[in-house]
């Protein structure tokens, strides 16, 4: 029986084995394959992980805080997953285990079609907040764009450590209304904490020409989304992209398109 799963520390939050197993039902593939969250701590990952792979697991979802680590352990690694520095997708075939990253792919999936079609991007200004591996994908995902993106760390080293050879510019006092695409990486406001107290925005400074992405999904809307829509301004979901990111692993595991619809009701609960 072909198994997948989502590895993390912890992991039992995590809403990717009802969004993955209601795509596999809804492909035919339910009798035969199945998903399951796996908590394993980061000195057991690259021990557990070699185990899955000689085992009947066809791939793993990675998330916080394997990602760097799942990288490191591949035998083939893709060209993005190895430009952003991070893995969020493992397969595994022959012997070998090839790591890609879906996460970048997953946020520009995840944006409104404006932002797609055409130009979509190019040219446009866009904000990243944050340093770690969420920052680094959406940074691939605009600057591949052709967006002049910019990086906000509360550690200003850490945004130059991220901006250095890649396609964006380390800033500490970003001027909010200067963007035209604004991507929350950070976990602030996941446990409810506010976010205007810890990010450089105001939440009376969006306006309606802006798009606002949170990563953030335990609370939907996030708070930094209401205020965000209560502007005009359009808003993206942490929900949204872990449903299109989670689309693309499915295709490459088993070569089928995933039905997005179904996993993103199964994903809402």
């Amino acid at each position: 029986m072909p198994r997948l799963a989502v590895l993390g520390y912890p992991v039992s939050h995590s809403r990717s084995p009802a969004m993955q197993n209601a795509a596999l039902e809804a492909l035919g593939l339910g009798d035969e394959w199945s998903y399951g969250a796996v908590e394993v701590a980061p000195e057991d990952f690259a021990t557990k992980v070699h185990k899955m792979a000689a085992g009947d697991y066809v791939g793993v979802n990675v998330t916080i805080p394997h990602k760097a680590a799942a990288l490191a352990l591949a035998d083939v690694v893709d060209e993005k997953a190895d430009w952003i520095g991070a893995a969020n997708t493992l397969s595994f075939a022959e012997g070998e285990i090839t790591a890609d990253n879906t996460d970048a792919e997953g946020l520009y999936n995840a944006l409104p079609e404006h932002l797609q079609w055409g130009d979509g991007l190019m040219g446009r200004r866009a904000l990243v907040l944050g340093a770690g591996g969420a920052a680094r994908a959406a940074v691939c995902s605009l600057g591949g764009a052709e967006a002049r993106v910019d990086v906000w760390n509360r550690t200003p080293s850490r945004a130059e450590a991220l901006c250095a050879n890649r396609r964006s510019l380390p800033v500490t006092a970003p001027v909010q209304g200067e963007y035209d695409l604004i991507v929350n990486t950070t976990a602030v406001g996941l446990r409810g904490e506010d976010p205007f107290a810890h990010l450089p925005l105001d939440p009376d400074r969006f306006d309606p020409r802006q798009v606002v992405v949170d990563m953030v999904y335990g609370e939907r809307p996030s708070a930094l989304l209401r205020a965000a829509a209560a502007s005009g301004a359009t808003t993206v979901d942490g929900l949204e992209i872990l449903v299109q990111q989670g689309a693309l692993s499915l295709q490459l595991w088993t070569d089928l398109e995933a039905p997005l619809d179904v996993m993103r009701a199964a994903a809402i609960g």
